[in-house]
Order: C-alpha cells, then sequence, then structure tokens
C-alpha cells in the first residue's frame, strides 16, 4: 500500500454528524472495513455512563458493530459483538481495542478481554476497587473470527499473547495491532507498561491461527531520543511497515498526544518519517470550525481498493484532555484527501 505523508496536509473538515456515538454510553476504538455489502462496518468499544470513563471501560467495555452507506458515517449501532464467553472463560467480562481485518474469507476481530470476580462496583466507587485493580492484571489479547461480519464470531479458549514474567512485558499486553502482510503472515504489535514508561513489542505467526512468537525478547526499538507512544496501528505499504501512534510526551510531533507517523523494514527498529507528525488534536470541522479535542487517539485508517488511505478514525473525547475530564466520547472519522 502506498501513502503520501503528511496526513494532516490532506484531511477534509469533518461532516457534522458524522462518525459514531451512542446516547448514553461512553464510546472508543472504533476500526472501520467495507464488506461484501458494499457497506462500511465498524467494530467499536462501548461500556455505560453509569460508570467513570477510564474504570468503566477496564470493568465492562464491550465490543458492538455498526454501519454505514459511507466511510465517513453516521455509523449506526446494528449489535453488540463481544464478550460472550462462558462465565469461567478468560475474555468473560470484557472486550475492548478492537482491530477489524480480513485474511482470505475469514475476518480476523483481534481485542483485548478479561475478567474479574465479585460485582461490578457502583459509579462512585469504581476507580481503585479490587475489582478494577483485578481486571486491568488479567488483561489478554485474544482473537474472533468469522466468515461473516455479521457473524457468529468464534472465540478462542485461550488468549493468543500473554505478559511473560520476568521480562518487560511482564505486567499487561494490550493494544494489539495486527498487519496482514502481503504472503499471509500476521505481524502483531502490542503495547506493555514498564517503570521507564510505555514500551511497544512485536510478534509473529505464519498465519492467524498460528501461534504468535515474539521476534525479540524485548521492545521495539524507536529512534525517539526517549519518547514513547501508544495506540500503534501498523499497515504493510508493498516492502515495508508504517505506523501510527500516540505520541506521549509530544517530543516527537512537538505536541503531546499528537499523532507520530513511523517506518520499518523489519518491524523491530523504527524510524519517524520526515515530518513524523501524522495528525493534531486541533480538528477542523464543517463550516471552518478548528476545534482542540480533549483526547484523539486510536487511530486506525481505512484504505480503498488502491491502497490509499481515505479516512482517519480515531477515539474523541471533548474537555480540556485526559480520560477523567470528558464529557463525551465518540469515534470521529476524519476524510483525506486523495494524494
Amino acid at each position: 500500500m502506498k501513502t503520501r505523508i503528511p496526513f494532516f496536509k490532506r484531511f477534509g473538515s469533518v461532516p457534522r454528524g458524522s462518525g459514531f456515538r451512542m446516547d448514553g454510553y461512553w464510546v472508543w476504538c472504533g476500526s472501520v472495513i467495507r464488506g461484501e455489502d458494499g457497506r462500511y462496518h465498524m467494530f467499536a468499544s462501548r461500556w455505560a455512563k453509569s460508570l467513570p470513563m477510564f474504570a468503566g471501560y477496564i470493568l465492562c467495555s464491550e465490543i458492538v458493530r455498526a454501519v454505514s452507506d459511507t466511510p465517513g458515517g453516521p455509523y449506526r449501532f446494528v449489535e453488540k459483538v463481544l464478550p460472550k464467553s462462558a462465565p469461567a472463560n478468560w475474555d468473560a467480562r470484557m472486550a475492548h481495542n478492537p482491530s477489524i481485518h480480513k485474511w482470505g474469507d475469514t475476518y480476523l476481530l483481534y481485542y483485548i478481554g478479561t475478567t474479574f470476580r465479585g460485582p461490578i462496583p457502583v459509579a462512585a466507587d469504581a476507580a481503585g476497587k479490587a475489582q478494577c485493580e483485578e481486571s486491568y492484571a488479567n488483561i489478554r489479547i485474544g482473537l474472533a473470527t468469522s466468515k461473516s461480519l455479521k457473524g457468529p464470531w468464534k472465540t478462542l479458549p485461550r488468549p493468543i499473547l500473554e505478559p511473560r514474567p520476568g521480562k518487560w512485558d511482564a505486567q499487561i499486553v494490550t493494544n494489539p495491532a495486527p498487519c496482514v502482510t502481503g504472503d499471509g503472515k500476521v505481524l502483531l504489535l502490542y503495547r506493555s507498561n514498564t517503570p521507564q514508561g510505555l514500551r511497544l513489542g512485536a510478534a509473529m505467526a505464519e498465519r492467524f491461527d498460528a501461534p504468535y512468537e515474539r521476534l525479540s525478547d524485548g521492545p521495539v526499538i524507536l529512534e525517539t531520543n526517549g519518547n514513547f507512544v501508544e495506540d500503534p496501528f501498523v499497515w504493510w505499504a508493498e516492502d515495508h511497515y508504517e505506523m501510527l501512534a500516540k505520541d506521549m510526551l509530544g517530543g516527537i510531533t512537538g505536541e503531546v498526544h499528537a499523532g507520530a507517523h513511523f517506518r520499518s523494514e523489519d518491524a523491530l527498529h523504527w524510524t519517524p518519517v520526515d515530518p513524523p507528525k501524522a495528525y493534531s488534536r486541533r480538528v477542523t470541522f464543517e463550516g471552518g470550525e478548528a476545534r482542540q479535542l480533549g483526547c484523539l487517539e486510536r487511530p486506525q485508517l481505512l484504505f480503498n481498493g488502491q491502497g490509499e488511505p481515505i479516512c482517519l478514525f480515531a477515539a474523541a473525547a471533548d474537555g480540556p484532555g485526559g480520560f477523567h475530564n470528558a464529557s463525551n466520547t465518540w469515534n470521529i472519522a476524519i476524510p483525506i484527501n486523495a494524494s
């Protein structure tokens, strides 16, 4: 797939009412694919606004499917997809971070899942409760497959990627970023937490249902002078990988939590492109209004049949910034003009 950079110079204004939002829910993590029906199917996360935004996702996020006739939407809710496992399973109580792809005639829905004991805490007590801590510690990366975007979805009895005791990624594996390459292999980037900050790891499978093996014992190398990222999105650009990710400190792009753009030949060594800034939290809406969003993260690109990116999807929030200061969240759809 070919890309033209920088993305932000090709963005169109965001139409009012586009993207995906749901009354009564926090909405996050939108990943879109075009189906055989010619429509656009978004797999997104949601959880009830009766719980705090951050603690609520850890406890009871679920993945839903929404549909639109156009790439930018508006997307309309169709159904809940995950979790669907038996109560005793590893992913029985929460599903989040959906990323939808296709391998041959099989749809691949990557996600994180978890479970915990006891009831869901009430809103005032959610943060810091034992259930919240247990749920976060149990997060793993899973895969659901289906021959149709409408399901049924088959989940696996075990995660496809787990933390490794005694290694740099011993605490958590989250933020799955799969990439189906031209030869059918699947690269899987993921995030873990370390005392030095967030780090990305890389695993590879010979095909989607084969074991996912780490490409390196340590995290991937980002040439960023000590800065770090999360929320990667990866794609295969004919002969190399490219990645968008959230610039956590602002030292890569010059803006805290803006989108950073990288490339790599081997998925282990990543270099910022020139210029490295792919997008800003300052977004222009229809009519010319420019607004600084509190959050703009979990970037996901939609490509057309010629391999050109046509829309950037991201989790958006209002407010001054930060998960705890948002009153509303939605999945924004930013059109990308042809190069």
